[in-house]
């Protein structure tokens, strides 16, 4: 099994605004060390952190927890076969833009177990599962 995380798992495990979802996504984390980091996940991680900047998160912070992320999680880079993928699931499958480039990347990666909050109701492509750690 390889497994990966949606950006919202690494922003919850950053944000301490919901000691609730902080816990679980940090323990989410922590019980898969031999889990992948999808490159897309680590760059809009940088660009989403911006939404906590209200509450103390700097853009120097960001990066010091993706560097810690980083030396946990193996990097897998997207082949151009993402888009391939993506581009079936986003115009036949009506999935939006994102979570067709997620969901194309993770199967290309060979990831057969996603964690994300974000796509809930849909069944997705063999053999990747989708689950939702908040839930």
């Amino acid at each position: 099994m390889i497994v990966t995380f949606d950006t919202n798992v690494l922003l919850y495990a950053a944000d301490r605004r919901d000691l609730r979802k902080q816990g679980i996504a940090k323990q989410t984390l922590r019980s898969f060390p031999e889990a992948v980091l999808l490159w897309q996940v680590a760059a809009e991680f940088i660009a989403s952190s911006r939404k906590l900047s209200d509450h103390g998160m700097t853009k120097a912070a960001a990066w010091d927890f993706l560097a810690q992320y980083l030396a946990t999680y193996s990097l897998v880079i997207p082949t151009s076969h993402v888009l391939k993928s993506a581009r079936i699931l986003h115009v036949e499958q009506q999935y939006s833009f994102w979570d067709a480039i997620l969901v194309a990347a993770c199967l290309d990666a060979g990831v057969t177990r996603l964690y994300s909050e974000d796509l809930p109701g849909r069944r997705p492509p063999e053999p990747l599962e989708i689950i939702n750690p908040f839930a």
